[in-house]
C-alpha cells in the first residue's frame, strides 16, 4: 500500500470515528451546523496534509479537536464570517435540549468549549487543558464560571 493510500485510509477511519463528535463540538462554538461542518472539513484537510501518527485513538481525537478549535477561531476572526447574515437553524425537537443549546450559545467561547468538552465529550480537566493549550487551574475556573452562567441562564437557583 502506498503512503497516499495509507494516509487516505487513516483519514477515512478517523472521519468515521470522530466526525459526529467534531461537528457537535464545532457547533457548540459556531452555533451553525453548516459552519461547523466546514470547520470539521478543514480539520480533516489538515489531517490529510500532515498525516500525523498517533499512539492511540484518543490522542487522534484530541488532536482533531484541537485543530477543529483552531479552525473555528479562524472562522470567527475572518471578515467574511463577521459580515455575513446568520443562517436560521432548526434546533432539536425537545424543549429542554433547545433551552440548553440556546443557553450554551450565550456563553463566551472560553467557557463554552470546556463545558462542552467535559459534559458532552467526557474529557477530564487535564485533557481539556492539553487540548486548549491552557493550565488545568484555568480550565477549572472556566468550567466553574461556565456552569454558573449556565445555571443563571437556565433559571437555576444558587446551591
Amino acid at each position: 500500500m502506498s503512503l497516499d493510500n495509507a494516509r487516505y485510509d487513516a483519514a477515512a477511519l478517523a472521519l468515521r470515528r470522530w466526525s459526529a463528535d467534531l461537528v457537535r463540538f464545532a457547533y457548540s462554538y459556531l452555533l451553525n451546523h453548516a459552519d461547523a461542518q466546514d470547520a470539521v472539513q478543514d480539520a480533516f484537510v489538515s489531517y490529510m496534509k500532515h498525516a500525523p501518527v498517533f499512539s492511540d485513538p484518543e490522542a487522534e481525537k484530541a488532536w482533531l479537536i484541537r485543530v477543529t478549535a483552531n479552525k473555528c477561531k479562524n472562522m470567527l476572526r475572518s471578515g467574511w464570517f463577521k459580515s455575513r447574515e446568520p443562517l436560521s437553524e432548526e434546533l432539536p425537537a425537545d424543549e429542554e435540549s433547545r433551552e440548553v443549546i440556546r443557553a450554551m450559545g450565550k456563553l463566551p467561547g472560553k467557557y463554552r468549549w470546556p463545558v462542552h468538552l467535559q459534559y458532552y465529550e467526557g474529557y477530564s480537566i487535564a485533557e481539556i487543558a492539553q487540548m486548549l493549550g491552557a493550565r488545568e487551574a484555568t480550565v477549572g475556573t472556566w468550567l466553574s464560571r461556565g456552569r454558573e452562567l449556565l445555571r443563571r441562564e437556565l433559571g437555576g437557583t444558587e446551591e
